[in-house]
């Protein structure tokens, strides 16, 4: 069975600007998936989350707050001694906003206990179990297929938390809150995501070249 981190592997980081593409286009086909899939793409990508704890997390992992969405995941490869990581995800303003996203898909499936996300066959039919894992691959595809991005094979699940990551640097975190937010054990890892996002913008042959046409 293939493991989170060989999807990782030569998979290209999906970015803010991309996945609000995809979320503005989800948002207007307005079914019972698009919504699932919105919420799920939404919090994964500004949760950091791999696949697996996003396929495990339960309504009673969940607690809205006035500054929007705490999730506490009661295990996680990251967390060894069993204690819970926490992951705080703050309402936003524009085109994406996780924890409102999360709030009606759980509204418009009538889900109050159980598994978050859940299967939803072709006859528009809600499951009873979580989806599987590997099936968030599938979903981001299509999604951003739908979307009309150009890299779909160059995504997996994975593109959400390095997309996290990039986007973030690029938009201002610091490296401890991007390692934080994405539950990354080792500093190499967050180091080589903030190395990938600043290629152009920090780049010596880049001041050279703004500087001749000046």
């Amino acid at each position: 069975v293939a493991t989170d981190s060989q999807f990782s592997v030569k998979k290209l980081a999906l970015t803010i600007e991309d996945l609000e593409k995809i979320i503005v286009k989800l948002d207007s086909v307005d079914t019972l998936k698009a919504k699932r899939d919105s919420a799920l793409l939404q919090l994964g990508f500004f949760g950091g989350f791999r696949r697996s704890e996003l396929a495990g997390l339960q309504v009673s992992d969940l607690a809205w707050e006035p500054d929007g969405l705490i999730v506490t995941l009661q295990r996680s490869k990251t967390d060894q001694q069993g204690q819970g990581i926490v992951k705080a995800i703050p309402y936003g303003a524009g085109p994406c906003c996780p924890a409102t996203a999360l709030r009606g898909w759980l509204e418009t499936a009538g889900i109050g206990d159980g598994a978050v996300f859940r299967s939803i066959n072709k006859w528009a039919m809600l499951g009873e179990h979580a989806i599987h894992p590997a099936s968030i691959n599938a979903i981001l595809a299509d999604c951003a297929s739908m979307a009309g991005l150009d890299y779909v094979p160059d995504l997996s699940s994975h593109s959400l938390r390095r997309g996290m990551a990039t986007s973030a640097y690029r938009a201002g975190a610091d490296f401890r809150d991007i390692k934080r937010q994405g539950g990354w054990r080792h500093d190499g890892t967050v180091q080589g995501y903030i190395e990938e996002a600043g290629r152009f913008q920090e780049n010596a042959a880049g001041h050279l070249l703004r500087k001749r046409t000046s």
